[in-house]
């Protein structure tokens, strides 16, 4: 018996695929081109804005100045002798064998005492530095017993001294010379008096003078006598000593370095140094 069976129904047709839409934000494009107008302007920030200042660096406090005061004997020493010279005078009949002169400026230019040259046929000068020329009398004003000399040949190196102005009493001073033929021999002392006369057989005497106590003897004539800032305020030109031994006993004598600067012309007679 056959059993009836139904016809197969037809397939079911496939669901419809439903479309999902997002929804619809009213402001989206305007958020967007925020964000890029926002980003633009970082941007523009980080390349243009202007770099940030260095710190100012601390200002440097002001440093102690240099100290002013007193040279030592040793630290004048060291600052004149370069400028002080030997002086050597040959076939004199008035002035001395030997003494002292030193530098005044870049031409060498020696300034000395005149009776350490007065008549003399030839003038040999030495140097600090070892070398050794021939000079000439250049000035002289021996009313004062002052004199100049040009030298034939210069040190390799020209030290001129530093011309001071005036003493006064009490001050310390150094004198460098050549007594008795040691050369650059340093003494120290003080200025003892002012304007004193030294008296002299002929020429007239010498008003205006510097009384000092640093040593000197013959040979140190013509030499500076300097204060202790390094100048020279004096040339040294006497001593003065009551018997006929020629030494020192503690008086000295030195033109001020104005007068002998400004000196004239005269006659004169050698101081017993």
């Amino acid at each position: 018996m056959e059993v009836l069976r139904p016809p197969d129904a037809a397939p079911e047709p496939p669901p419809a695929k439903r479309k999902i839409s997002l929804p619809k934000v009213p402001g989206r494009k305007v958020l967007i081109g925020a964000v890029a107008v926002w980003a633009v302007a970082i941007t523009a920030v980080v390349l243009f804005r202007s770099p940030e200042q260095p710190a100012a660096a601390p200002r440097p406090a002001p440093s102690p100045s240099a100290p002013t005061g007193p040279l030592t004997v040793p630290e004048v020493y060291q600052a004149l002798r370069p400028s002080v010279v030997l002086i050597k005078a040959g076939g004199s009949s008035a002035g001395a064998d030997s003494g002292t002169g030193f530098i005044i400026n870049a031409d060498g230019t020696i300034l000395t005492a005149y009776h350490v040259v007065e008549g003399a046929k030839t003038i040999q000068i030495s140097y600090a530095d070892g070398s050794e020329t021939a000079a000439q009398l250049a000035s002289s004003a021996p009313e004062q017993d002052i004199a100049t000399l040009t030298p034939a040949k210069l040190p390799e190196t020209v030290v001129p001294a530093v011309l001071g102005g005036g003493a006064a009493v009490g001050d310390d001073v150094v004198a460098i010379g050549n007594p008795l033929g040691l050369t650059a021999t340093t003494t120290s002392g003080v200025v003892s008096g002012l304007e004193r006369t030294l008296s002299r057989d002929r020429g007239g005497d010498i008003a205006g003078l510097i009384q000092f106590d640093a040593a000197v003897n013959p040979g140190s004539s013509g030499g500076p006598l300097i204060n202790d800032q390094g100048q020279v305020v004096g040339v040294v030109v006497a001593l003065a000593n009551p018997t006929d031994a020629g030494t020192f006993i503690g008086i000295g004598f030195a033109v001020p370095i104005g007068a002998a600067l400004g000196a004239g012309e005269g006659d004169g007679q050698a101081p017993p140094l």
